[in-house]
C-alpha cells in the first residue's frame, strides 16, 4: 500500500483522525489501534528506503539479510593503521593477516559506500580516499579529497558527507563521483562522528575537542543547532537507539555515555561505562549496545530496553579497544587495539577473547565486511 508523504506529523495526524471519524461508529477497536500506530511512525525523507520493521532502525541488519550487491564478496576485516600508513586485511575464519597495502598519510576509517559496491579508506593527512574493490580486497584508485577524517552518507543516498575534522567542515559531495556540492562550516572543534535520525532529516555530530554536539539538517545541508555537553569532555562515537528516540554519545574524558533526545536536542542523562568510553556498536538483534572503553581495556554491554549495563568484558592482559564492528552473524565483536598494535575478536555470547591479532602501528576505524543490510550510512560500516 502506498501512503503519501506529509510535511509534518501534525498533518499526518489530522488526516488519520479525519479518516477514522468518517468510519462507522461500529468500527472494531483494532482499527483504531492500527491507525494510532501508523500515525506514530516517522515520515521518512523522500528516497529513503523504509525499514523492514518501521519501529526498528536496525531491522535490516539481521543475520543472513544480505543485499544482492555483496553476494560473492569474501569475508574480510580491513584494518587502517594510521601510524604505519597502510591497510591490513584479516581473514576472520582463520584470524590471520592475509594481505596489506600502503595508503596515503593517516588512514583513519574504512567506510562502505552507500550502494555497498566500494570501500573507501579516509587518509586524513594525505587528503585522499583510497578506493578498495571488496570483491577482490585490492585497492583500485586514489581520489583527491580534502581532510577525509570520516565519511558518511545521508539515508536517502543523495549525499556523501566528508567529515573534515581539521578544517572544521562538513563537505556534502556526490556519493558516486565525490564531486563537491557544498561546504558547510562546523562551528566547533574536532567534529568527527555522526549518526542520523530515524526519519533521516537530521544528524547529530560530535565535536571532540570542544565538548559539543552539532545538529545538522541533512535535507537543506546546514547546521541548525549546537549543544554544549554539561560536563564538557571529549565526545566520540554516537549511535541512535533502535526505536529512534534516543542518541547515545560516547565520552572518552567523562568515561561514559551522554543520553540525548535528538528531536528536542537536549541531554537527558549520563551513564558511566568505563575509562575512555569510545566506540558504540549494536547487536544484530537490536537488543544490546557494545561499548568499547579504550583506556581500561574493556567492553561494556548495555540493554536497550532497560537502559542498564548488563555485562562488562575485560580483555585479558589489558588493551585499547577502539573502533570496529560486529560480524555478519552477530557472534563476534571486532575492535582495533589502538595503542597496542593489535586487533581483538571478542565473543558476543560470553565476552571471551577469541583472538588477538598483531597488526601494524595505530589500528583505528576498521571495517568488517560484508554485512547484512541494504545501504550504508558510513563510518566503519553502519548499515540499515
Amino acid at each position: 500500500m502506498h501512503f503519501p508523504r506529509f510535511r509534518s506529523f501534525a498533518a499526518l495526524t489530522l488526516l488519520v483522525a479525519s479518516l477514522f471519524c468518517s468510519c462507522s461508529s461500529g468500527s472494531p477497536s483494532g482499527q483504531l489501534e492500527a491507525v494510532t500506530k501508523t500515525a506514530a511512525l516517522p515520515v521518512l525523507i523522500p528516497g529513503m528506503p523504509p525499514y523492514p520493521d518501521p519501529s526498528d532502525v536496525y531491522s535490516a541488519g539481521r543475520p543472513g539479510l544480505f543485499s544482492d550487491t555483496v553476494k560473492g564478496m569474501p569475508s574480510r576485516v580491513y584494518v587502517p593503521c594510521n601510524v604505519a600508513n597502510k591497510v591490513m586485511v584479516i581473514d576472520p575464519a582463520t584470524y590471520k593477516v592475509i594481505d596489506e597495502f600502503p595508503v596515503e598519510r593517516e588512514p583513519q576509517h574504512v567506510t562502505p559506500s552507500y550502494d555497498l559496491k566500494t570501500l573507501y579508506v579516509g587518509n586524513d593527512q594525505g587528503n585522499t580516499l583510497t578506493v578498495i574493490d571488496p570483491m577482490t580486497g585490492k585497492k583500485t584508485d586514489t581520489l583527491k579529497i580534502e581532510d577525509p577524517y570520516n565519511l558518511y552518507f545521508t539515508p536517502d543516498g543523495k549525499y556523501a558527507i566528508v567529515v573534515a575534522e581539521r578544517l572544521r567542515r562538513l563537505d556534502f559531495r556526490d556519493p558516486k563521483t565525490m564531486k563537491l556540492i557544498e561546504q558547510v562550516k562546523a562551528p566547533c572543534r574536532g567534529v568527527d562522528h555522526m549518526d542520523f535520525s530515524m526519519d533521516g532529516r537530521y544528524a547529530l555530530a560530535t565535536c571532540e575537542f570542544s565538548g559539543e554536539m552539532l545538529k545538522v539538517d541533512t535535507v537543506n545541508r546546514k547546521v541548525i543547532g549546537k549543544l554544549s555537553l554539561p560536563n564538557g569532555g571529549m565526545p566520540q562515537d554516537v549511535k541512535i537507539s533502535p526505536d529512534g528516540k534516543t542518541f547515545y554519545v560516547a565520552d572518552m574524558e567523562n568515561d561514559g555515555m551522554y543520553v540525548i533526545d535528538g528531536d528536542k536536542f537536549v541531554v537527558t542523562g549520563f551513564m558511566a561505562t568505563g575509562k575512555g568510553c569510545h566506540g558504540l556498536y549494536t547487536s544484530r538483534d537490536s537488543k544490546l549496545l557494545y561499548i568499547s572503553n579504550r583506556n581500561e581495556g574493556s567492553v561494556s554491554v548495555m540493554e536497550f530496553a532497560t537502559r542498564k549495563l548488563v555485562a562488562k568484558w575485560q580483555i585479558p592482559g589489558g588493551g585499547s579497544p577502539d573502533m570496529g564492528g560486529v560480524s555478519a552473524d552477530g557472534k563476534v565483536l571486532w575492535l582495533s587495539g589502538r595503542y597496542h598494535k593489535e586487533v581483538y575478536a571478542i565473543s558476543t555470547t560470553d565476552g571471551n577473547l577469541l583472538a588477538r591479532i598483531p597488526v601494524a602501528r595505530g589500528p583505528h576505524g576498521m571495517c568488517v565486511w560484508p554485512q547484512p543490510g541494504r545501504y550504508s550510512i558510513g563510518h566503519t560500516g553502519i548499515l540499515r
